[in-house]
């Protein structure tokens, strides 16, 4: 059983620390958030209202929330009593560390520290620590507020109940979390997305189809059942058996190259970055992009309300 109204301090007011203080918040924990940007400071109960607000939640439950969040100035003041801290910093290693020595330097020896990152090694991240062994990475999931999968990575050094602990606490906020027993780049989610990505990027630079064919061709098979059947499941339940014929016929020409794609590479140097500059794999209009991001956030939210 997890406690309630532990101190929970957030490291970094943005996209990602706000929404992980607001799911902390909602659970019925105490939660310290800082960011070195006042602006990020000061505007961060605003941004948790209107997420808030954009899941449906009432006002009652809002104005509860963030009488369980309070800004801090400083990291020293917001982790001086924490219970646990997460980092929800840019993903710079020299930053992140920096950031857990002071954490350390000014946090109880008990608190539970916790490193988001996608890809980061949390070895790595972790290594300057004196107590190592408290220390994991949390992969949360963009918006952390309406993802329910957290990562949770242990290092060579983590004391395992430490990393049960996270999960329970995960678990308590709402969280689907899964337990990374090492830590490798990618994790899991991400290693998977990008075999998916990678072989996306080979049909096209390979004239097989173009970007909206391959979107299609997920989104109207597969990806349909991606949500209620994993990949493993769906083994199973064809039979490994097919399964192995299936690999048997096609692994040996699917890309295996260990570097980025060259035409992925040319996308970039070309200045064709996706929606932010209009061009990336396929053509983008403002109103375009606007629309996708609308559609993806309502899709999140029917999804949170059904599962």
């Amino acid at each position: 059983m997890i406690a309630k109204k532990q101190q929970i301090a957030v490291i970094g007011a943005g996209l990602m620390g706000h929404g992980i203080a607001l799911t902390l918040a909602k659970a019925g924990q105490y939660v310290a958030i800082t960011d070195p940007v006042a602006a990020a400071r000061d505007s961060v109960a605003a941004r948790i209202r209107q997420s808030m607000e954009a899941m449906s939640d009432d006002e009652a439950v809002i104005a509860k929330a963030l009488k369980m969040i309070e800004v801090f100035n400083t990291t020293s003041g917001a982790v001086r009593a924490a219970d646990v801290v997460f980092e929800a910093a840019p993903e710079k290693m020299t930053l992140k560390q920096k950031i857990f020595a002071e954490v350390e330097e000014h946090a109880p020896d008990h608190c539970i520290l916790a490193s988001n990152t996608s890809v980061m090694p949390i070895t790595e991240i972790m290594s300057g620590l004196r107590l190592k062994s408290r220390a994991v990475g949390t992969h949360w999931w963009n918006p952390p507020h309406l993802i329910p999968l957290v990562e949770v990575i242990k290092t060579e050094w983590t004391d395992p109940t430490i990393a049960d602990t996270m999960f329970d606490l995960l678990s308590d906020a709402g969280k689907t979390p899964v337990m990374v027993e090492k830590d490798v780049p990618g994790f899991i989610g991400n290693r998977l997305q990008h075999a998916l990505w990678r072989e996306a990027v080979s049909l096209v630079e390979n004239g097989i189809c173009d970007a909206e064919a391959v979107d299609t061709v997920i989104k109207s098979s597969f990806g349909r059942r991606l949500a209620v059947l994993g990949p493993l499941e769906n083994a199973d339940l064809v039979g490994t058996d097919l399964t192995l014929d299936i690999h048997d016929n096609v692994l040996h020409d699917i890309d295996a190259r260990q570097g980025p794609s060259p035409y992925l590479r040319q996308l970039v140097k070309d200045g064709r970055l996706g929606m932010k500059s209009g061009q990336g794999f396929r053509t983008w209009t403002k109103a375009e992009a606007d629309a996708l991001r609308a559609r993806v956030a309502s899709h999140l939210k029917k999804l949170d309300t059904i599962l």
